[in-house]
Order: structure tokens, then sequence, then C-alpha cells
């Protein structure tokens, strides 16, 4: 109990932060607001921004906290941690609102997508340019003179041409006149997941950290390739929960089947299917007809890929805590061990 009411006084004090940076995004003398941009601004910042569950942008914060090993942050170096795990929970928004338009997706976080409530639409890509923009001005007005502000512009800009790249693998896959399944592979499914998802969900925290430390993720030997690793992870349980989660936890309809994803569980099917299923997959997957994805999925049922992703989320666990033990920094054990702590065996 004491922990969780922990969490929630950090969870309060983070949503103050917010609270101010948007106060600055719309004082912004860059811009003069008139009331109708001021009021559609705060609504899609406040739509879009602080929801779901925050993780990216708290890790920054208990991350920051593990590496100086420290019970309590300074305010100054909890308000400054903040405002990074805010530049993130920014770059989330912008990417879950571009692929929310790209996918033509209906709800996301629980919730009618942006670009989808009245008189959005397509202003929606351009909200998405402002955000990016939001980040590069409040990183300049909070760490301007700091000696590692270069470094978090080129962090901030590397993670986003990764993510974006993802994008582009991902959307290729799905491309009219090209669905063919025997095209998708584990290789491919990993190397969407290292772009889309591992760069931007715990490379991103960590680097951000450890750069308010005067430090880099590269002075520490292997430990990039054990946050890309668990990103892969993490993405297989996203395209596990897009087909078997409960969408009131998940907070989005699930839609991989529909859209002709490259995603974890249709690569484990075309595995594991005999020529008579395997003809049955590529016959539906794909298909907007509901009809259609419920055979997938009574497929999917038959190869027991639950069964299948439960011993594979048993092996991934071991294997990631067995290469976490070998770096040699405690502090940074520590935060890698939070990391796969919060994720492991997930239902949202």
């Amino acid at each position: 109990m004491e922990g969780k009411r922990r969490e929630e006084e950090i969870r309060e004090r983070f949503l103050k932060v917010y609270e101010q940076l948007k106060s600055e995004v719309l004082q912004d003398p860059a811009f003069e607001y008139c009331p109708v941009s001021s009021h559609w601004l705060q609504q899609m910042l406040d739509y879009n921004v602080p929801g779901g569950k925050l993780s990216r942008g708290l890790s920054v914060v208990e991350t920051f906290r593990l590496l100086k090993q420290e019970e309590e942050l300074s305010e100054t170096h909890f308000f400054l941690a903040s405002v990074l795990g805010w530049c993130i929970q920014w770059f989330v928004a912008c990417a879950l609102m571009l692929d929310d338009v790209l996918d033509n997706s209906v709800v996301r976080r629980g919730r009618t997508c942006w670009f989808r409530l009245p008189n959005v639409g397509m202003i929606a890509i351009n909200d998405v340019i402002l955000l990016w923009n939001h980040i590069n001005r409040i990183l300049r007005n909070h760490f301007r003179n700091q000696p590692y502000y270069a470094d978090l512009l080129d962090l901030f800009n590397e993670v986003e041409f990764q993510t974006t790249s993802g994008e582009m693998l991902d959307l290729l896959t799905t491309v009219e006149g090209a669905k063919d399944l025997s095209k998708f592979t584990l290789e491919q499914q990993q190397r969407i997941s290292r772009f889309k998802t591992a760069y931007g969900t715990f490379y991103l925290p960590l680097s951000c950290a450890l750069l308010m430390l005067g430090q880099k993720l590269d002075d520490y030997t292997n430990v990039k390739d054990i946050l890309l690793d668990m990103g892969i992870y993490f993405q297989v349980q996203d395209d596990y929960l897009d087909c078997f989660g409960d969408p009131e936890k998940v907070g989005k309809i699930g839609s991989d089947i529909r859209d002709f994803k490259c995603s974890w569980l249709v690569v484990k099917a075309m595995e594991l299917c005999n020529e008579e299923q395997k003809k049955l997959l590529c016959d539906n997957y794909g298909k907007e007809d509901s009809t259609n994805v419920d055979i997938v999925k009574s497929l999917y049922n038959d190869l027991n890929l639950q069964g299948v992703f439960a011993e594979y989320e048993i092996e991934v666990y071991e294997k990631l805590m067995n290469r976490i033990e070998t770096i040699p920094s405690e502090s940074v054990q520590s935060v890698l061990k939070s990391f796969l702590s919060k994720i492991y065996r997930r239902n949202k």
C-alpha cells in the first residue's frame, strides 16, 4: 500500500509539471494565439499528451532516481527529469496520433481517436507536426544552458527518425497488391519492432536519464542491445493483446488481422501451420469482413498460440534477466530490472 501511495504522489507531481509545460506552450512568444487557436491547442494537448499510463515519461524520473541511488530526488532534479519525461510523452502522442491516421483506427486509450472527432479530421496531421515542434521548444526552454543540451537534441532527433522509419517498414507490409504472407518472417517482425517501438519505449528514457548525469548509453556495454530486445518483447506483447487482450483494458480495438500487419502471431502461425491451415490463413488474413477475422482467430486457437506465447514470455524474461545480471553497474541493473518487471505478463 505504501508503494502504491508513493506512485500516486509521484504521478500527481508529474502531472503538475505537464500543466506548467502546457502553460509555457500556450504562451510561447514566437506566436500570437487568438482565443480560437488557444482553445484548439489546449484541447488537443489535453486529449492526446497526458493520456494512458504515462509509463514512458514516468520511467525517466524513476530511472534517474535509481541511477542517482537516492531515496528522493531534489525538487530541481525531479522537475528536470519530469520535463524530459513529458518530452517523451509529447513524442508518444505524435507517434500514436499519426499511427491512428495511417491505420484508420477508431479507438485509442479507450476513447475515439483524435482525428475522428468532429471538426478535426486531417488537421490532426498538422497537430502532430506542432507537437513535435513543441518538444524542441521545451528542450530549449529548460536545457539550453545544460552541457548535454546538444546531446538531448541529437537523441530526440535520432529516435524520431528511427521510429518513423520503423513505421514505414510496418506500413509497407500492408501495401495492396503485395499481400504475401510468405514474406512475413520473425526477422522482419523484429526489425519493425526494434525501430518502431523499442527505441522510443526503452532506449529513449534511459538515455535521457544518463545524459542528465553526464553519461551516455554507449558508456555501458550490451545495455543498448538489452533495451532493444526488451522493446521487441514489448511489441510481441502488443501483438498478442491486439488479438487476445480485453479491449476495455487494452484501450483499443485490435485490428492487426484486418490491417494485414506483420504481427508476431501471424509469423508464428505460418511456422506452425500445415499446408491446409496455411491456405486458410492466406485466404482470410488481411480481410475487412469480421467472418474472415473470426476464421483467423479460430485458427490461432487451433494452433494454441496463447500457449506458445506463454512459453515465449517465460523464456524471454529469463534470458533478459540473465543478461541484465551480467551488467557491471548495479544501478543500471536495477533500472533494467525495473523496466522488465513492469512489463512482464502485462495485460494492457
